[in-house]
């Protein structure tokens, strides 16, 4: 999956904040729906702008992120 083709980042579009290409949706607002509950055919219904490849390219996006040491983990420490 090549996310570039599908993921943004314009500073005059959520001030540069990274969004699937030719929507004002950012990359952590679909995240952000996911850890909610959402499932793909929710988001896909109320967002029909959005196809299945653009929301595959968010995850590869954020899968590349983490692989770079871009995006960490938060560990708790043990008591």
């Amino acid at each position: 999956m090549n996310w570039q083709e599908h993921i943004v980042s314009d500073k005059g579009v959520l001030l540069g904040k990274p969004t699937i290409k030719g929507t004002r949706l950012s990359v952590d607002h679909i995240l952000s729906l996911f850890a909610q509950g959402w499932t793909e055919e929710k988001v896909l219904e109320n967002y029909p702008r959005l196809t299945k490849e653009a929301l595959q390219a968010v995850f590869s996006y954020v899968y590349e992120g983490m692989q770079d040491g871009l995006i960490m983990p938060t560990l708790k420490k043990s008591s």
